[in-house]
C-alpha cells in the first residue's frame, strides 16, 4: 500500500500581519543542543525521555525541552541580560541534565555531529510539529542527526530587524569558521568543518535568509509561505537567521554545537556585540552594509569546507581576505561595546579559538593521534563539556 501524500497545513486566505513585539533592551536568550551518549560503546542514546523524567524529579519547571530526536535534549535559558548571567542559567541546567543522565549510563555531548552514529538507528519524538515535518521531508528529514547553538538578541521595533540581519549575514563566514565543529560523519571525515551547516539547508524552509529591505515585505513572505502551504506557523522557518516575532528577537543559529562552555560564552558575546552594534549605528543614523546574497552563499560554503583557513568575501566590492585577519579587526571594533555590555572578557576569548584550534580542528588531532579511532574523540568532546 502506498504511503499518503503529505497534506498541506491550513492556508492564509487574505494578507498577513506579523506583529513584532519589540524588545525594549537587547537581552540575550541562548539554546543549546546537548547530546546523549552510552557510557560504554560512546553511541548515542535514544534515553531523552528517561532523562526529562529525572531531570523533572530534581528541579521544578526546569528550562530543559525535547528536540526532534530521543538522543538530545536543550537547555534554554531565561531572558537574560548579560552573557555571564546566560551562561550561569546554562551551567545550573547542564549539572541538572548530567545529575539525571549519570544513573542511567549516560554521558553529554555536544558537537555539530557525532563522529561515528547512524542517523538509521535514532529515534524520534513524537509531536504535531514533529511528525509534519518527518512526513514532508522525508530521508532528508531523518538524516538531521545534527546539534547546533541558537541565541536570540531583543530587537527594539520591527523596521530594525532586516537592515540588521542583513549587515549580520556579513559576519556569518566568521561565527560558522570559529563554532564549526562537524568534520566527520557516519565514520567518515567529510573534508568539511561543519558539515552541519551544508546539511541542515537541504530542508526545504532552512539555509540562508532572504534579505528583505522592510518589514512589509517579510509580511508578504509569509503570506505566500502561508497560501501556499509551505508553513502553517513561524516555527516552520528554519533560516540560519531568522526573526522571532512573538518574542522580539532576531535568532542566529549559525552555530554548530560547542563543546566547552569558554567557547559558548566567547561566541554569545560575539553575537551579542554583534547585534548590539548595529543597532547602535542605524541609531546614529548610519546605512549599514549588505552583500549580494551570491557573496553570502559563497562565504557560507568556504567557512564550512575551510573553517579558520577560509577566505571570505568582505563586501558588496568582491574584496577577500583570510577569516582570522578580518576577524582581528572585529574584535577590536567591538570592544568598546563589549565593555559597555559588560561581556569584554568573553569577547576577548574569542581570539583563542584560532590559537587553540577550532573545534574541528582538535577532533581531527585526536583522530590522527589514536588511529583513526573515534571513540576517543567522542571521550574528547565529553571532557570538554565538563571543563568549567
Amino acid at each position: 500500500m502506498s504511503p499518503a501524500p503529505w497534506s498541506k497545513p491550513s492556508r492564509a486566505a487574505g494578507p498577513v500581519e506579523v506583529p513584532f513585539v519589540g524588545s525594549a533592551r537587547s537581552t540575550i536568550g541562548v539554546e543549546w543542543e546537548i547530546a546523549l551518549v552510552d557510557k560504554q560503546t560512546r553511541d548515542l542514546s535514544n534515553t531523552a525521555a528517561e532523562v526529562m523524567d529525572g531531570v523533572g524529579a530534581l528541579a521544578e519547571n526546569p528550562r530543559v525541552t525535547k528536540e526532534l530526536l530521543r538522543n538530545t535534549v536543550e537547555l534554554v535559558t531565561d531572558v537574560c541580560d548579560t552573557v555571564g548571567e546566560a551562561m550561569d542559567d546554562l551551567s545550573e541546567s547542564l549539572d541538572l541534565v548530567r545529575r539525571a543522565a549519570d544513573p542511567l549510563g549516560v554521558d553529554l555531548f555536544c558537537s555539530g555531529t557525532h563522529p561515528f552514529a547512524e542517523w538509521s538507528s535514532q529515534q524520534l519524538t513524537r509531536s504535531p510539529n514533529y511528525d509534519e515535518l518527518i512526513e514532508r521531508t522525508q530521508w532528508w528529514g531523518r538524516q538531521m542527526l545534527i546539534w547546533g547553538v541558537h541565541v536570540h538578541v531583543g530587537v527594539r521595533s520591527a523596521d530594525r530587524v532586516f537592515p540588521i540581519l542583513n549587515a549580520l549575514l556579513l559576519q556569518y563566514p566568521h561565527l560558522l569558521a570559529l563554532s564549526a565543529s562537524s568534520p566527520t560523519w557516519a565514520g567518515s571525515d567529510t573534508g568539511y568543518a561543519s558539515n552541519r551547516a551544508l546539511m541542515f539547508q537541504q530542508l526545504p524552509t532552512a539555509g540562508l535568509p532572504f534579505q528583505f529591505e522592510t518589514w512589509s515585505q517579510f509580511e508578504g513572505f509569509v503570506h505566500d509561505q502561508m497560501k501556499t502551504g509551505v508553513i502553517s506557523q513561524l516555527g516552520g522557518m528554519h533560516w540560519d537567521i531568522r526573526p522571532v516575532p512573538r518574542l522580539g528577537t532576531l535568532e542566529i543559529r549559525v552555530c554548530d554545537g560547542v563543546s566547552t562552555k569558554r567557547e559558548l560564552a566567547a561566541l554569545v558575546a560575539l553575537i551579542h556585540c554583534l547585534v548590539v552594534d548595529y543597532d547602535r549605528r542605524l541609531d546614529a543614523g548610519e546605512t549599514l552594509p549588505t552583500m549580494p546574497p551570491w557573496h553570502v552563499q559563497e562565504n557560507k560554503w568556504r567557512a564550512a569546507r575551510y573553517g579558520l583557513e577560509a577566505e571570505i568575501i568582505l563586501d558588496a566590492d568582491s574584496n577577500e581576505r583570510l577569516v582570522t585577519d578580518d576577524l582581528n579587526d572585529l574584535l577590536e571594533r567591538l570592544a568598546p561595546v563589549a565593555r559597555s555590555l559588560g561581556c569584554a572578557d568573553e569577547l576577548a576569548s574569542v581570539a583563542d579559538i584560532p590559537r587553540r584550534g577550532a573545534s574541528y580542528q582538535r577532533q581531527r588531532a585526536v583522530a590522527r593521534a589514536n588511529g583513526g579511532d573515534l571513540t576517543a574523540v567522542v571521550d574528547s568532546l565529553i571532557d570538554e563539556l565538563r571543563q568549567p
